[in-house]
């Protein structure tokens, strides 16, 4: 059963992304419903390249197309699995290290989506946000914690775990500089082992951040941006 869902999705998605002559035919004008993209972005990937086909992938991109297309990630193809693709050398290793730092690394999912989120805002990533805003209140991270970082409010009053996560990301992305009062404090709090990768895992979103903004990738159909930047 698992194999038929899978070469249904993987059908769909051919279907959906797999063709760039279509993209060639139907010039820049997004599927109907869909926002007004910019004049460069494809309307199927949602970025400003069209998604490669799977059979022009090597083996590791394939790979990496099946798992988006299976609906093993947030975004799925649409989003920054698609832009890897053009990327299959680096997938395997980046898969593994992300995987660690999201789920093996000792940090608790509230951990985790909080320093996504601060790298997200710092980076005024409106793809990263929307994806993790919801995922960060399944996770258990407070409306409250959540509108501080939203708003760029004062960490007074929140949870001293979350707020030193905050403060952190805040010193490195804004002030490129930590203090040794904030250092200390986190380093009691995480430890030396996990504090290195708590700031691994908010390099690596930075990264994605990078890709993201530099390909302007687009919100999903019928998504509300959850955001406010201009």
């Amino acid at each position: 059963m698992r194999n038929i869902v899978l070469a249904g999705a993987l059908g769909l998605a051919a279907l959906a992304f797999g063709s760039n002559e279509s993209f060639a035919q139907s010039g820049n004008t997004p599927p109907t419903g869909a926002p007004q993209w910019p004049a460069d972005i494809d309307p199927q990937s949602g970025f400003r390249l069209a998604l490669p086909r799977r059979e022009d992938l090597d083996e590791a991109g394939q790979r990496r197309f099946d798992r988006a297309a299976s609906g093993q990630n947030i975004a799925g193809l649409q989003g920054p699995t698609g832009i890897m693709l053009y990327s299959p050398k680096t997938s395997d290793d980046q898969n593994a290290m992300s995987r660690y730092l999201r789920n093996e690394a000792g940090l608790t999912p509230r951990m985790r989506e909080i320093a996504l989120l601060i790298t997200s805002r710092s980076m005024n990533n409106q793809f990263e946000w929307t994806a993790h805003e919801p995922e960060a209140l399944k996770a258990g991270v407070p409306q409250v914690t959540i509108d501080a970082i939203k708003f760029h409010r004062a960490t007074a009053g929140l949870d001293p775990t979350d707020a030193v996560i905050i403060e952190l990301g805040r010193a490195v992305w804004k002030d490129h500089k930590v203090s040794p009062e904030l250092f200390a404090r986190a380093k009691t709090i995480f430890g030396p082992n996990k504090l290195v990768d708590l700031v691994l895992l908010m390099g690596t979103h930075a990264s994605t951040a990078a890709l993201l903004t530099t390909f302007d990738m687009q919100l999903h159909k019928g998504v509300t941006p959850m955001l406010p930047i201009p």
